[in-house]
């Protein structure tokens, strides 16, 4: 069955095409003083913002939420954790560095959230981000090494986790012992409640040779952002280096859309936004042809490029990635309660009729 998930905003959301404007969240410029039918000031924070985009992702169908890694916004490990507490079928994927911790703890907190969850969290991890970042968090790993690092942290990760339940013996680990260049591990394990749980499937990303490699031999599923020429290549590298470590990676896209009643009412809303910008050129000059558009970028989202069309263009161009081997799609729009909520009713079912549409059985008694 297809996936879909959608990607939480980190940093507020609004109507604006300016990042930097959109109001709801509590960032953003001072709201202006209205009129409104609730005059009671402050009474809703960020986390009421990001819950109502959560509730609106499973009640439109959505697999499930990606808390992405953002060093300037909220902190994706207690965005993630509020939107496990908020849903009960939804997986909940958070993003997070491998330096923000060491891979015991990491797998602790998660070995919770899984208990209290039934298993519903993922792991995405962000190894591949800005130097000057990375130094600002304290990190000194630069280039491939990060990627050396992340394979020794899912290693030691992977190597802590009992999914089968083992009983709890005061300190005492079950005979894990690792011993590599950033970790050193000696009796751990985990016992008792921590023990018997579902480990957290890895998401990854990255289309260099040392991120493919890691996808191959330590991720479960790998999101590509597309690009000008298409993901074909870089799908097929990554399906030869898994078969090479007799394993199978899940292929996943990164897509921002914008979808509407008519193709038409689609690109008015990318002029719209483009307008409101005053950059230079038009964003017809970004169109690639089959509803991509490569100016998603000037709008603050992560992937330059994504799908604009009418919603029936949109799910054909979706169906296409599926049909050469697309299992997972990460959509994003904004403002994102009004694009969960169009995506969910008139996209999701066209995108994946067999997997979105109830039979005749089903409809009876739903």
């Amino acid at each position: 069955m297809t996936e879909f998930v959608w990607r939480l905003p980190s940093r507020g959301d609004g109507r604006r095409a300016d990042p930097g404007l959109r109001g709801r969240g509590g960032f953003g410029p001072p709201a202006p003083p209205l009129e409104t039918t609730d005059v009671r000031a402050g009474r809703f924070g960020p986390f009421d913002d990001l819950a109502q985009i959560v509730d609106a992702a499973e009640l439109n169908g959505f697999d499930g939420v990606l808390a992405p890694y953002d060093p300037l916004g909220e902190e994706s490990w207690i965005v993630a954790a509020a939107a496990l507490r908020a849903t009960r079928y939804t997986r909940v994927t958070v993003e997070f560095q491998p330096a923000f911790g060491t891979p015991v703890y990491a797998a602790k907190i998660s070995a919770t959230l899984q208990r209290h969850s039934a298993g519903r969290l993922n792991w995405r991890l962000a190894v591949d981000t800005d130097d000057a970042e990375a130094r600002t968090r304290g990190d000194r790993v630069t280039g491939d090494e990060r990627y050396d690092r992340a394979a020794e942290f899912l290693t030691v990760a992977r190597g802590v986790w009992n999914e089968n339940e083992v009983g709890a013996a005061g300190f005492a680990g079950t005979g894990f012992d690792y011993a590599g260049r950033h970790y050193d591990v000696i009796d751990g394990g985990f016992r008792g409640i921590l023990s018997g749980l579902p480990f957290p499937a890895v998401h990854l990303s990255g289309t260099s040779s040392a991120a493919l490699a890691l996808s191959a031999a330590h991720g479960d599923v790998h999101l590509f952002a597309e690009q000008t020429a298409g993901i074909a290549a870089a799908v097929t590298e990554l399906g030869e280096r898994a078969a090479a470590e007799s394993r199978r990676v899940r292929v996943g896209l990164e897509l921002p859309i914008i979808a509407r009643e008519t193709e038409d009412e689609a690109w008015a809303r990318v002029h719209r936004q483009w307008d409101e910008l005053d950059r230079p050129g038009t964003a017809a000059d970004h169109a690639l042809g089959d509803g991509r558009w490569a100016g998603f970028d000037a709008f603050g989202y992560d992937q330059p490029i994504g799908l604009v069309g009418s919603y029936e263009q949109v799910a054909q161009q979706l169906s296409a990635y599926r049909a050469a081997g697309v299992q997972t799609f990460v959509l994003s729009g904004h403002p994102n309660i009004e694009e969960i909520h169009r995506a969910g009713e008139h996209l999701l079912f066209l995108a994946d009729p067999a997997g979105r549409t109830l039979t005749t059985g089903q409809e009876l008694i739903a």
